[in-house]
């Protein structure tokens, strides 16, 4: 039994016999879903967007923990697709908030009329490739089945949360909660005792705005992550009304540098400069602040030397903001600056000042269990009311091994990532025709804007996936070749880089048993986009049409 493109079941698969029920599934409604969604749509195609959540809005949905908010800039995490809802929009903050954000995802899929194609609370559990039939037959968690032509997932780098593991949570008589699956509701933490497990981006933003409200709040910290100020403000509205009048041209502009914003790139090695002059650029940045820090030097993320001068600027900097030498000291990650995501933060160091505020470390006695009244950790029990796991996420994979995805011959995508994952251009995988995924991993992602590069994926897969159906051979797949000659070259500039030197999400150091291989790709956004130019100009080189 299917279903139609509808959703009610279907005793012949919704449409005429042997043609799929719809000509895409898209697994996902977040920024990349909902563009993915318009523009196949106004191909003509038939869609079927699939969402977990009960609305539109992706991370963004999910994550409402205090002070969660973007680290990119507002004016620049958003859509450029249209000009009309570029202009229509209206930002407040330098950096959004989630609930800003969440409304701007609801306004854009109100205004196409996207939510008439999409599922809510309908989780995909398995989509399968039929080669007898040439499609992919896609089950959910309700018991519906669907076929498509094609399956695009858009299922996020950051929407598998890490599931708290820790022995002796079921006992735990208090509350406790995921920064990645917040509640709907109000958390109130007044006057109670919160532990906080986690240094992450998410414990950054949260530590600040649970200190404040709490009776007293523990911290718990494996590896300490670098940081650097938000300087987060309200739009200036002469320096906003600047920005739109020359949005085009400023979007150009930030697809030419490596992270796709369009902050300022130091074209200069930290060698080229002398100690008074890349003193004065770290200082520059450092007051500016956001995550400019990441092209302070021409050099910053590939010579040992040039990070380190970096990586010392912000440690002298925690220790100007911690009063306690000996939390200072805790807080300084001794790693490369950058091989792990930059944080932004707003009062974060200062946090460690206040008297109702503990750091400890547990780096090297791990939390052996939770008890009814807390966790315990080297021996010491801490009495919590309240913990909060800011874990993060089973990044970049996670979100796909989640879901039985079975190619030809039924081999499953987790046999195929066994060693760590494979795909052309982090678009395709051999083996599994008219699949795509949208910033999945050895694509650019998580080290660019994440909407532009989004964007990106969408209309180069949309554009190919016209071009094979007006050439009658509407089967697309990756050829093995050009999906090992891809990762040589991705794994190529990745060990020039500092990615490597670092036990990251980038790498899945994170999640145990996880095979270690850095992500995302390292080159740039502007290198990736000549490259996948590259391959359209070249006849879809290392792909295989045909018509069944």
């Amino acid at each position: 039994m299917g279903t139609s493109a509808t959703g009610r079941k279907t005793g012949n698969g919704g449409r005429a016999a042997g043609v799929p029920d719809v000509d895409a599934v898209v697994v996902g409604a977040g920024f990349a879903g909902l563009y993915m969604l318009h523009r196949l749509r106004t191909m003509g195609l038939s869609v079927r967007v699939f969402e977990k959540g009960s609305g539109v809005g992706g991370t963004w949905y999910w994550n409402r923990y205090p002070g969660a908010r973007c680290d990119t800039d507002s004016v620049e995490y958003s859509y450029q697709f249209s000009d009309a809802l570029q202009q229509e929009w209206r930002w407040t903050e330098r950096f959004a908030t989630q609930p800003e954000i969440l409304r701007y995802l609801e306004h854009v899929a109100d205004r196409f009329d996207l939510r008439r194609d999409i599922r809510f609370e309908t989780t995909v559990t398995e989509a399968a490739y039929d080669e007898a039939a040439g499609c992919w037959r896609i089950a959910t968690d309700d018991g519906a089945r669907l076929s498509a032509t094609y399956c695009i997932m858009a299922t996020g780098c950051l929407s598998a949360v890490n599931r708290p593991e820790f022995d002796g949570l079921d006992r735990f008589e208090g509350e406790w909660y995921h920064t990645g699956a917040w509640p709907h509701e109000a958390v109130s933490f007044a006057g109670k005792r919160v532990g906080v497990i986690g240094t992450g981006s998410s414990a950054i933003q949260s530590i600040p705005l649970i200190a404040a409200e709490a009776g007293h709040l523990t911290v718990f910290q494996r590896q300490a992550n670098y940081s650097v100020p938000a300087r987060n403000a309200p739009l200036d509205p002469g320096e906003y009304a600047e920005i739109r009048e020359n949005y085009g041209e400023l979007r150009k502009e930030a697809k030419k540098t490596p992270t796709g914003c369009w902050w300022t790139v130091n074209p200069a090695t930290a060698d080229e400069m002398g100690a008074h002059e890349r003193r004065r650029e770290l200082e520059a940045r450092w007051q500016k602040g956001g995550l400019c820090m990441y092209s302070v030097f021409a050099d910053v993320l590939m010579n040992d030397e040039a990070n380190e001068i970096a990586a010392d600027f912000v440690r002298e900097k925690i220790s100007e903001l911690v009063h306690d030498p000996k939390v200072a000291a805790l807080l300084s990650p001794q790693s490369f600056i950058g091989c792990k995501r930059i944080c932004l933060d707003t009062d974060y160091y200062a946090t460690f000042n206040r008297p109702n505020v503990t750091l400890v470390d547990v780096s090297d006695a791990p939390i052996e269990e939770i008890t009814r009244t807390g966790l315990r950790t080297g021996g010491e029990d801490h009495t919590l009311d309240t913990i909060v796991f800011a874990i993060g996420f089973d990044a970049m994979t996670g979100p796909l091994l989640r879901i039985d995805i079975r190619g030809k011959g039924g081999r499953t995508l987790t046999a195929k990532w066994a060693d760590g994952p494979r795909a052309y251009l982090g678009l395709a995988i051999e083996g599994f025709p008219n699949l795509f995924t949208i910033t999945g991993p050895a694509s650019p992602s998580v080290l660019t804007n994440m909407v532009p590069a989004i964007e990106q994926h969408v209309e180069w897969i949309a554009d190919f996936i016209a071009h094979a159906r007006a050439c009658g051979r509407p089967h697309i797949e990756a050829s093995l070749a050009a999906e090992d000659a891809w990762l040589a070259h991705h794994d190529e500039v990745a060990n020039g880089t500092v990615f490597p030197g670092c036990n990251s999400w980038y790498v899945g150091a994170n999640v145990a048993g996880k095979p270690r291989r850095v992500m995302p790709y390292t080159g740039g956004f502007p290198a990736y986009i000549e490259r996948c130019e590259a391959v359209v100009a070249n006849g879809y080189e290392g792909f295989t049409l045909t018509a069944v």
